[in-house]
């Protein structure tokens, strides 16, 4: 994802800290933690070669990629879904080979319906997304609505109306990008209403230079994180301490789903930055997550 990227030698130039939580999500969160919250974490992508003998075991071929990651990892940020129509037969597929884990498909929406002219008149390619992804089954996490730079408060009754005509039984997530969603104080309140009166989720999309993008309000009790990393600098270690810190206070205070994708800008390092996440929010957030288990030996920061 290069959204919100930065150069090395600007790293240090950014106050990455994130903001206070909004007090609005007093209102919906329960205050107490639930008895089995569920947490996932995981990629934008399902492998590279270079997970090939770190995680996945010598000489995986990419096809057996997505059964090797579903088996280190219990989710996936689903870019694929957002570039190309796939056919059901393509997803039952996918389905079948991470079939039995505790996993989730995080599908993102197609460009066509997002990012191509108006939000209005696309019914039919809707539907078409929609019963691609149902195929999941019991394995399709929420659904994520992403809007162009270029989507502005102006398009705000279309936005809406879109948003309303979108089948309930479904979980939406929605990422808006255009500064003025949240320069503008009514506007922002105005989304952020709606979006709780409909029971959408608000994307954060934590990146170095759009500090805006990580607002830090729930508008359901679950949240979607878009985490964008840089290739295992400092910063990015911090950044996750923090995150953990975050998502500990989120747990405690009756949260009920938390998935939290990655996006490094060399995905080669996945493996070891996904691993001290994990490892980490274990430990201080009380969870048993499934570990990343590296085939020369088991690697562990703690």
């Amino acid at each position: 994802m290069e959204f919100g990227r930065i150069s090395e030698r600007k790293l240090n130039t950014i106050n990455y800290k994130l903001p206070q939580d909004s007090p609005l999500n007093k209102g919906v969160l329960s205050g107490v933690r639930v008895a089995s919250p569920k947490v996932y974490i995981g990629c934008s992508k399902w492998g590279r070669s270079e997970w090939v003998g770190k995680i996945f075991p010598r000489r995986t071929a990419e096809r057996g990629f997505l059964e090797n990651y579903a088996k280190n990892y219990n989710g996936i940020e689903l870019d694929a879904t957002h570039y190309k129509m796939y056919s059901t037969k393509s997803i039952g597929k996918w389905a079948d080979k991470t079939y039995g884990n505790d996993f989730k498909y995080c599908p993102k929406m197609y460009q066509e319906v997002t990012h191509s002219g108006s939000l209005t008149g696309k019914r039919h390619i809707i539907e078409e997304f929609l019963a691609g992804v149902a195929v999941l089954r019991e394995q399709l996490g929420p659904i994520f609505i992403q809007l162009g730079d270029n989507f502005s408060p102006h398009r705000k009754n279309e936005l809406f109306h879109f948003l309303k005509s979108l089948p309930t039984h479904l979980q939406f997530f929605l990422e808006v990008r255009h500064e003025d969603w949240f320069k503008n104080v009514e506007i922002h309140a105005e989304l952020f209403s709606f979006l709780t009166d409909h029971k959408i989720g608000a994307v954060i999309t934590d990146t170095y230079t759009r500090r805006d993008c990580a607002h830090m309000q729930l508008t359901i009790p679950k949240v979607f994180i878009r985490f964008v990393a840089h290739s295992l600098h400092t910063s990015d270690y911090e950044r996750i301490d923090e995150w953990v810190t975050r998502i500990k206070g989120w747990l405690n205070n009756g949260i009920e789903e938390i998935y939290f994708f990655m996006h490094l800008e060399n995905e080669a390092y996945f493996p070891e930055l996904s691993t001290y996440m994990i490892e980490k929010v274990n430990i201080d957030c009380d969870l048993d997550l499934k570990v990343p288990e590296f085939v020369k030996k088991k690697f562990s920061f703690f």
